[in-house]
């Protein structure tokens, strides 16, 4: 169903659908970022937008959308977290993002990338912390780059099954990624040997 409404959406709008839609997810935009990165790997696998074009704007959308939570944790500090604990089911993944901290340090940051929802929450709290710009540049922007690499990759391999596979992630957190992974290697392995044989005659 959030598929269907992204593709009703690129259809309109383009590029920029893609870019908004993940700007947009650090105030509750209802579409999984997830869900977004695969569906603008799908669409370049049909050849409906330029595959460069749809990964450099999806993941401008992706590090743009949570330095915006980094600025503002940073500048407004602790009543951006009251807010956030106002919001249905999100004091639970707020904690989450604590522990996290606490545990890990830095090392937080790109590890939540890969969990939903933490993801949004962690960059409000390293901004909060008083974490430098640069340093929080060099964890979130290259862990961003590898993120969308993955599921852009992903979408365009298994573009039917994008909202099952969001479910997965959701649910399993590292656990799908990494099952998605080894298959996304597999599959993109016998598409090479299978070139290769082909080439061989």
């Amino acid at each position: 169903m959030h598929n269907a409404v992204l593709l009703n959406m690129i259809q309109h709008f383009g590029y920029l659908a893609l870019f908004f839609a993940l700007w947009l997810g650090i105030v509750g935009m209802p579409i999984p970022d997830e869900v977004i990165v695969m569906t603008a790997g799908l669409v370049t696998a049909l050849g409906l937008l330029n595959p460069i074009l749809a990964f450099l704007l999806t993941y401008l959308g992706v590090v743009s959308g949570l330095s915006v939570g980094y600025l503002l944790g940073n500048q407004l500090g602790a009543p951006v977290i009251d807010r956030l604990v106002r919001k249905k089911k999100t004091g639970k993944y707020l904690r989450q993002a604590q522990a996290m901290l606490n545990k890990f340090g830095h090392y937080a940051l790109p590890i939540s990338y890969f969990l939903p929802m933490v993801r949004h929450l962690v960059p409000y709290l390293v901004g909060i912390s008083k974490m430098p710009y640069r340093n929080y540049v060099a964890y979130a922007y290259s862990t961003g780059f590898v993120w969308t690499l993955i599921y852009f990759i992903v979408g365009r391999i298994f573009g039917n099954h994008i909202d099952q596979i969001a479910q997965m992630v959701t649910r399993y957190g590292f656990f799908a990624l990494a099952i998605l992974c080894v298959s996304g290697f597999i599959v993109w392995r016998g598409v090479c040997n299978g070139t290769t044989d082909n080439t061989s005659y």
